[in-house]
């Protein structure tokens, strides 16, 4: 999957210069990233290093203070999070979060409400989780956490985005949980979805993205496909050890 072909130079996601702020605490300093359709661009990086910050932000759940947030040339900075749905921007957030007093289609259903016209829907959702169909009438909070996660996927997805941002798949999940969410990444982006991601898992991020970004404390200092940067340049720019190469990716057209 992370071999596939890009379509197009041209992004369909661009945020640039992005700074923002939690009360006096600086979260994110001038980030900048270029995500092409159809890739999968993975934020990596330990925690506090402002990658859930930045999906947030991207979403229209943080307010920044500089830079913008750019959807297929439309600058989406000034939109609300429910506009930026209807534009093709849908989160799938941290710890899963679905409404637990909801039964399963109406978490799907909520998800629908603020839907742009695709192929998604509640039934072909069920076609990818079979579970589903059959269990669709149980309450969200009698889940189990990949199942939950499965669902909160599901809500995205009958948005019909553009863009499906996946922030900490695995976080909490058992190994194999994770190993069987991820296998559903190529039945997702063969609708045609392009997918940021964030994800703390170094070696699970390096096996699906087609591009890496590594935050440090606010700030890049890794930009590269996989396949060009060695493993101790992946773990310097993480740990910020000396010999990072921020923005290693000469090979990345412009």
């Amino acid at each position: 999957m992370s071999e596939g072909p890009v379509r197009s130079v041209t992004p369909l996601l661009e945020v640039r210069d992005l700074v923002v702020h939690h009360g006096q605490l600086q979260a994110l300093s001038g980030v900048s990233l270029r995500v092409l359709p159809g890739e999968v661009y993975a934020i990596i990086g330990a925690n506090g290093a402002g990658k859930s910050t930045l999906l947030r932000t991207i979403a229209g759940l943080h307010r920044p203070t500089a830079g913008s947030v750019v959807l297929d040339g439309a600058d989406v900075t000034g939109l609300r999070p429910e506009r930026r749905v209807r534009q093709g921007i849908v989160m799938v957030p941290e710890g899963r979060r679905p409404f637990g007093s909801l039964s399963v289609e109406e978490n799907l259903q909520v998800g629908a409400a603020y839907a742009r016209e695709g192929t998604w829907t509640i039934e072909r959702v069920y076609e990818l989780f079979e579970w589903m169909r059959e269990r669709r009438g149980q309450r969200a909070a009698q889940l189990s956490g990949g199942e939950q996660q499965a669902v909160a996927i599901g809500r995205a997805l009958v948005a019909n985005p553009r863009v499906l941002l996946l922030d900490e798949l695995s976080l909490g999940l058992a190994p194999v949980v994770v190993q069987r969410i991820y296998a559903m990444l190529p039945q997702i982006l063969a609708t045609g979805l392009t997918v940021l991601l964030v994800e703390q898992d170094v070696s699970q991020a390096l096996r699906v993205a087609s591009h890496i970004q590594c935050l440090l404390e606010g700030r890049t200092t890794l930009e590269a496909r996989p396949a060009d940067v060695s493993a101790e340049q992946v773990e310097a720019a993480y740990f910020g050890l000396d010999g990072a190469a921020a923005g290693a990716d000469e090979g990345r057209e412009p």
